[in-house]
């Protein structure tokens, strides 16, 4: 019998995730799965348990939002080995819409009982792994001003609320973009590159992009004023941004590198990253293997 082990950040979610210890067990019995639960006590503890338990677990669960998965993840990316499954218990869960895991927790704990696997790209941004998408500009400035925000509204529409209070603020990054040998120089408001669909709570930013086919997908989004931009903003929700080629650019590549004279923030899977002026986007040679709703 295999062994399951569920990592749960308690306040993933304003204390979702830890709110669904009780279905977990209640789940895990009707199967009769053998499992374990540890709840994470501090930030970037799931990537050392993940790495610690690899050995005693098949399947190495992260009960949260993305930035859980992500440590988890990170943990079993260090070890080379395991399993990853998601149970969404977060304000976003991006990374579950990408690989079509269900956000309501009974559907999500039944695709881990179905043991559906596959094998998907790993993405690295300068010295981190990111599973789904990793950003610079607009958006990231977005995500700092909704670790505030978050605690007041809890739930995804904080991050449109967000979006809003930093349009009032924000100027566009003057940047040098190369994807492989295509070399550019925009004044950014954002750029997204990623394996996954969703981020920032559900907006479709990269909608061609495919978990497993080893190319990163990048939108680039410039020349567009403020009040154009709140427009174009739902838009995103549903793919229907990519329709404004004035604005929005859409490209496929293997590296992607910016450089900035002035620093600027990582949004990596929804986490923020410490500025800087080069920043270098790549896939790594080898894969995760994750559990998801079908192969």
């Amino acid at each position: 019998m295999s062994k399951i082990l569920f990592i749960i950040n308690p306040v993933a979610g304003g204390g979702k995730a830890k709110g669904l210890i009780p279905l977990i067990k209640e789940i895990m019995n009707k199967h009769k799965k053998d499992y374990e639960i540890k709840l994470t006590t501090r930030p970037k503890e799931a990537i050392n348990i993940a790495e610690d338990s690899v050995e005693n677990y098949e399947i190495t669960v992260a009960v949260g939002g993305d930035g859980t998965v992500n440590e988890v993840a990170r943990g079993l990316i260090n070890t080379g080995k395991g399993t990853l499954g998601i149970v969404p218990g977060g304000t976003g869960n991006d990374m579950a819409k990408s690989l079509g895991i269900s956000t309501e927790p009974v559907k999500a704990l039944e695709t881990l009982c179905k043991k559906i696997k596959k094998d998907i790209d790993i993405g690295c941004v300068n010295d981190s792994n990111f599973l789904n998408i990793a950003s610079v500009g607009f958006d990231a400035e977005v995500v700092i001003n909704n670790q505030s925000i978050k605690t007041v509204i809890k739930s995804g529409i904080s991050y449109a609320v967000s979006v809003i209070y930093t349009l009032l603020s924000f100027k566009k990054k003057k940047v040098k973009i190369t994807i492989d040998d295509n070399v550019m120089e925009e004044k950014i408001i954002l750029l997204a590159v990623g394996n996954g669909k969703y981020y920032g709570g559900g907006m479709k930013i990269l909608p061609m992009a495919k978990v497993d086919d080893e190319y990163l997908d990048i939108c680039i989004v410039s020349n567009i004023n403020k009040l154009k931009l709140l427009f174009l903003f739902p838009t995103i929700f549903k793919g229907n941004h990519i329709k404004y080629k004035k604005y929005v650019k859409m490209y496929k590549g293997k590296t992607i590198k910016v450089e900035t004279r002035d620093k600027i923030y990582i949004n990596i899977d929804g986490e923020i990253a410490p500025d800087m002026k080069e920043i270098v986007f790549s896939m790594e040679d080898k894969k995760l293997n994750v559990l998801c709703e079908e192969k």
